[in-house]
């Protein structure tokens, strides 16, 4: 009886072994097939959706300049889409087009700031990127004349988005105050140095117009996290650049 149980026992080897060997080569087989999907497939398709995601900002400036050549403040916005959609958008977000500066202009800030009137163009002054001022210009007052704002000036980058659509980068920054500027002693508004913040309030009146199709950020735009702009005004940032695309129209 135990030689019998021995050789029955000694009979079911081979099939456990084959068994395992089965087992093993599905497993190497799956193994095999999820590493050539994930490496030609998953993985270049996503790399293509990320560049398509994120234009390539690594050759744009991160700081504007002023006129004589001093730092401005940090970039930190950036919009997708036409000059016309760029206006529409923020005009329902109830952004207001800044007046350009000149004598009248600066007259009417002026007077509107000492008789505490409302002014909803009142003009800002010119900051520099890719060698020239800003293209376009927005502004949110805040209270009852201009000391107190919110205000952004972008560039056209001279890139477009997938679409074909041009990109605009900007800085975004709050007036909290009129006052005597630490480096030249020119009347000016001091900026608020938590830019983030102004960042982040221009994107939520975007969100609520309904008209971003899209929105993501580019963690680590800046490597410098903290500096002063050319009136002495300190700032800091999360080094975040926030893009936004406007609904085609």
């Amino acid at each position: 009886m135990e030689s019998q149980k021995a050789a029955l026992s000694k009979s079911k080897r081979p099939s456990k072994r084959a068994g395992y060997a089965k087992r093993a080569v599905f497993v190497m087989a799956g193994a095999l097939a999820l590493y050539l999907a994930a490496a030609y497939l998953i993985v270049p398709l996503a790399w293509k959706q990320y560049a398509d995601r994120h234009p390539a900002f690594d050759d744009n400036p991160r700081i504007t300049q002023t006129a004589d050549g001093h730092p401005g403040g940090p970039l930190n916005v950036v919009l997708i889409g036409t000059r016309a959609e760029v206006g529409a958008i923020m005009s329902a977000a109830k952004w207001y087009s800044a007046d350009p500066l000149g004598l009248k202009s600066d007259v009417e800030i002026a007077a509107d700031t000492v008789f505490e009137k409302p002014d909803d163009k009142a003009p800002v002054s010119d900051l520099y990127l890719f060698g020239r001022k800003e293209d376009l210009a927005f502004e949110q007052p805040v209270g009852g004349d201009p000391r107190k704002r919110n205000h952004v000036r972008l560039w056209r980058n001279g890139k477009t988005g997938k679409d074909g659509r041009p990109i605009w980068i900007g800085a975004a920054s709050y007036d909290e105050r009129v006052g005597l500027s630490y480096t030249t002693g020119q009347i000016t508004h001091h900026v608020a140095p938590d830019v983030d913040s102004e960042r982040d309030h221009l994107f939520s009146d975007l969100q609520k117009t309904g008209d971003l199709s899209g929105q993501y950020e580019i963690p680590k735009f800046h490597k410098l996290l903290e500096g002063r702009n050319g009136g002495g005004d300190p700032w800091y940032t999360d080094g975040a650049l926030w893009v936004g695309t406007i609904v085609a129209r």
